[in-house]
Parts: C-alpha cells; structure tokens; sequence
C-alpha cells in the first residue's frame, strides 16, 4: 500500500538531509509504527509516505515513493492522493478552519458525497467513536489539545480511505483517551485500514503494531518484529521512558528555608462565552520552591486553570493573587516577571532568526539588566549554548521545548508553569527536560507543569494536584501518589 525506496530528502537552505537512502514498505491491512528521537526525521517520513514532499515541498529529493502501486509524481495533486489516503499531522490545530466539531466533520462526509440521510448516520457513528457527540456545537478553538486531537482523527475517518498515517496522534492525550484512539485503530486495522503512526507510546500501542521501526538522524536504524527490535538496550533508551530518581535529588545547604506563599486561588470559576463551564470554585495555594504536577482527563480544567496564573485568562468567579497582587486588575507584562508560562506547543512562542534573539526578546521587552549574561545564564541552564546562533525552527522538538523553557527563565520568573513539556519527546529526551526541570527548582523556583504521564507525576513532583470536570478532586504530596 505504501512503499518507499532509496528514499532522500533534504529541506530547502539546509545542508543535512532529514532523510537518507530510506526503505520502507507498508502492507494492506497492517500497522507499522515509528519512533525514535526528535529531529530524526519521522514527520518528514510521513510527508514522503504522503506525497506530500513530491507536490508541495522543494528541496533535495531522491529515490520512489508509491501509494496503492503507484509513483506519488504520477497522482494529479494531493486531492488525488487524498481519495486514497488521509493524515492527521502532530500540530491539530493546523487542519481545523470550520465554526463548530459538526461542521468539520460534515464537510468531510459531504466531500464524499453521500446522501443527506446517510451523512446524518455516519456523523453521528464517528462522533460516537471518536466521543466527540457532546462537543459537536463547541468551536474548535475553544477545545482541549487532546479533544482536537480526537477532532482530527475523527474528520480523517470520516473521508474513509483505506491508508491512514498518523503523527502523533496520542500526544496530547490522557491515558483514558489514548486507550480510546488505540480501540479506533485495533477496530480500523480489522477492517483491513493500513496504518502508518509515529508514536512514542510503544508500551500502550504494543498489540496494535506489526513492525517497530526505530530512526535516528534521518535512518532506520531497527526495524522488525517489536518484541525483538525493543530487546536492543539503544533502542529501549528511546522508547521506554525513565524518571527514576529525579525527584530525590536535593541540593544541601544546610540552610532552613521558610516557603513564600506566591499563589492565592480563592473559589474561583471560569466560563467561555455563555455557557461552558471550565473551572467551579477553586481554591489553591502555591508556595516557593515547590514541584507540582496537575493531572487529569483533557478537557478537565488543567489549562483553563494555570492561564489564570498570568493573566492569559480572567477569572469570571472568585480571585486569583499572585505575589500579593490581583491578577485580575495587573498586566500581563507585569505578571510575566512573577509567572513564566511554556505552552503546550512550543513553535507557537518562537519568531526570531535565532535562538539567542528568541532568548532575548523576552529580557529586553522586561528592561531586565545584564541583558548578556542573563541570556547566556539562561542557554546554558537548558544546555543550548551549543545552538545559540541557529534558526529554532532547526532544533529537534526536545531542544525547541528547552529553549522555551530559556525563554522564559531569562525573565525570572518565580513561578515557572509549563503545559505538557514532554510532548512529542522520546524517553531519553524527556528525562532531559525533567533534569532541567528539577535543577530550576533546586535553584530556587517554583515549577508547575500540566502532564498525562503517570511516570513523571509519580517520580519528578512532590506535589500532584488532580482535576476533573473543572474541580479539584485530589492534593497530595509524593512519594506513593500514583504507585
């Protein structure tokens, strides 16, 4: 269904090719998975594997990709391609443009063709398999990571082709939600669907998958049965996440230190436009030096809650005080000094040319002094000094999320909030970012990130905060939460 051969390709003004003499065949009714590092060249496979680099990128192209028997070059456009194959890419926000979740989904069905009546049934089976039926008049824009996620797998299903690739397509989600994307597929894979999905999620995805195939630097470099590919200790690095060990360190003083309060929440509740209700009545206290994880289904409130933390949102019940001041009536600059906020995706914070600039930005609009030094304190907390002068959309995603992260601790910040630092990172780069996590804490700061894994809330927080349909359900202090 797809293969690719010999295939080359490098980016327009780059030197180094995002892939190298790869080979890779993709069979009717099977599921292939990759993964490996950030930067290793998995989302290009999937524009190659999609016809996407042959109609739409420039660049350095070599070797034969085909789809259903059929060279890529020879389909008329990406539309011809699409009657055949759908992609749900890692950034979904990037594929959604209409008003409402049922719009979305009914122009795909339309696109088909179908008959008014059987457009009705088959929006109404996708929204019930994708669980998106209590959202359908909800816009876009206004849902959860996750819950776009679920949107775009559900518009790709709704075109019915018979090839699916798939980015990333858990990321974002809960353990809840991954299951459920894992039932779609196992249903989609019996119905004889061939699936092409780059996932870090190895473990949760094991019974799904055919052939593992790991890359590294643009290659394969292990491809096979997954049980014996994992078996490789390279390989298990990049696939099995490991936090042990991370939240037991301490730095020794020998000072006693009194903790600040920084964060007053007093019953405060959100509501977008007249009637979603995000968040009702939290109370919370947040003081320095602590190391909080906030855990939940998506769509629960973790996101909604930590932008009242700076401003991003108003409450429209109770206050919100931020060290001493009402975050409600205090500029976002002027909360930026307090609280530092990494989004979910990093891309959406980047604009310079470089990524001492990136850094830069931030400090020079706080007229913070010793502009240089703070910039150069900052590379080298998350160990970029190395890529100081390069463009940052160059960067691997695990160095794209660290340099972020030095975006925002260039502004020092007492409070330093981060939602979902670990997407779209392999083992070994998020434990990288969970080691800079926990050296800001040890120096000082106050870190609070929004996270699905169980692992990093378990062996990285000493505090973890679990929310629900808008509530606060749990708080408790490690270790022995979520053993």
């Amino acid at each position: 269904m797809i293969r690719l051969d010999s295939v080359s390709y490098a980016y327009p003004h780059t030197g180094k090719p995002a892939l190298t003499d790869l080979s890779l065949s993709v069979g009717k009714g099977q599921c292939v998975m990759v993964t490996g590092p950030s930067g290793a060249g998995k989302t290009t496979l999937c524009l190659a594997s999609a016809g996407i680099l042959a109609h739409e990128f420039g660049g350095k192209k070599e070797g034969a990709v085909t789809i259903d028997g059929r060279d890529v070059k020879n389909y008329k456009d990406l539309s011809d391609i699409a009657s055949n194959l759908g992609i749900v890419f890692d950034d979904p926000e990037a594929q959604l443009i209409f008003t409402t979740v049922e719009e979305e989904l009914l122009s795909a069905l339309e696109r088909r063709g179908f008959q008014v009546d059987e457009i009705e049934d088959r929006l109404r089976v996708i929204m019930e398999m994708t669980k998106l039926t209590t959202l359908k008049d909800r816009a876009p824009h206004t849902l959860s990571g996750g819950q776009k996620q679920r949107l775009v797998l559900a518009v790709t299903l709704a075109l019915g082709t018979g090839i699916l690739i798939l980015d990333e397509p858990t990321s974002e989600l809960d353990e809840h939600g991954t299951n459920g994307i894992l039932e779609i597929l196992k249903g989609l894979k019996a119905q004889g669907r061939t699936i092409l999905i780059v996932e870090h999620k190895f473990l949760r995805m094991r019974e799904l998958v055919d052939t593992l195939v790991v890359m590294e630097d643009g290659r394969i470099m292990a491809s096979g049965a997954p049980d014996e590919v994992i078996r490789d200790p390279g390989v298990q690095k990049i696939v099995v996440p490991d936090f042990s060990g991370i939240r037991e360190r301490t730095r020794n003083t020998g000072e006693t230190v009194i903790p600040e309060l920084l964060i007053l929440v007093k019953g405060i509740s959100h509501t977008y436009g007249e009637d979603i209700h995000a968040l009702y009545d939290i109370d919370l206290t947040i003081s320095s030096g602590e190391f909080i994880a906030i855990v939940g289904e998506n769509g629960s409130g973790k996101t909604t809650l930590i932008k009242h933390f700076n401003g991003l949102l108003k409450a429209t019940g109770g206050t919100v005080t931020v060290k001493g001041k009402d975050a409600s009536t205090t500029t976002i600059t002027e909360l930026a000094r307090d609280v530092g906020l990494v989004f979910q995706n990093p891309d959406h914070m980047f604009f310079a040319d470089t990524v001492r600039e990136e850094v830069a930005f931030g400090v020079d609009n706080l007229g913070i002094p010793d502009r240089d030094a703070v910039i150069d304190h900052a590379l080298t907390r998350v160990r970029l000094t190395h890529a100081k002068d390069l463009y940052p959309r160059w960067l691997s995603r695990g160095e794209r999320q660290r340099l972020a992260i030095a975006c925002v601790l260039a502004m020092k910040p007492a409070v330093i909030v981060l939602d979902e630092p670990t997407t779209g990172l392999d083992g070994k780069e998020a434990r990288e970012v969970m080691e800079v996590l926990k050296e800001l804490q040890l120096a000082g700061h106050t870190v609070i990130i929004i996270t699905h894994s169980r692992e990093i809330a378990r062996d990285c927080a000493d505090r973890v905060i679990t929310m629900e349909n808008g509530k606060i359900i749990s708080d408790v202090m490690t270790p022995g939460v979520l053993s």
